[in-house]
């Protein structure tokens, strides 16, 4: 077992990690956010804090599952999603789509979902978005730290609740 880095030292393991879980990494991220750009952006982040911890390299890609989705989740709820959204609509007023209405009601109802999924209990929420991420049950259970046979009942409850938040914030017609 390797000792933890120097403070201030990078792992020397982290390329290989890297390499390895990048994809994952980035596809948790962009589940929660639905940009790939900000999913680069939470990888990171989420890499930068992994050079710099103890976890043993056999650990990382649950680790770095977990830490995409928290990270993405604290980056959606910061608000910094939508200062970028404003700053994207102010320099990009000519694109043009080839069903307006269509484009609209999408992006609408992956807002609506995301915010539900910001306002879920974190842990149901991490399971969430693992599970729907393309993550095996027991990978989540390593991840989350589950036994396997709970993982199903915890993201039946997840999304059950997820559900419950949708339709508690549906918009009135």
């Amino acid at each position: 077992m390797s000792s933890p880095p120097r403070r201030g030292a990078v792992r020397a393991d982290l390329e290989e990690v890297f390499r390895t879980a990048y994809p994952r990494v980035v596809a948790v991220a962009a589940r929660v956010l639905g940009s790939r750009d900000e999913a680069e952006d939470v990888a990171q982040e989420v890499f930068l804090t992994f050079g710099r911890s103890s976890v043993p390299a056999g650990e990382a890609l649950p680790w770095l599952s977990v830490a995409a989705a928290h990270t993405a989740l604290n980056h959606m709820r910061s608000g910094r999603r939508r200062a970028s959204r404003e700053v994207a609509a102010d320099n990009g007023g000519g694109a043009v789509y080839p069903d307006v209405a269509d484009t609209v009601v999408t992006l609408d109802e992956r807002r609506r979902v995301r915010a539900a999924l910001a306002r879920l209990p974190r842990r149901q929420a991490v399971a969430l978005v693992l599970r729907h991420s393309g993550l095996s049950y027991a990978e989540v259970a390593a991840a989350l730290d589950l036994s396997p046979g709970s993982v199903g009942t915890t993201v039946r409850r997840a999304e059950s609740a997820l559900r419950e938040e949708l339709n508690r914030h549906a918009p009135s017609e």
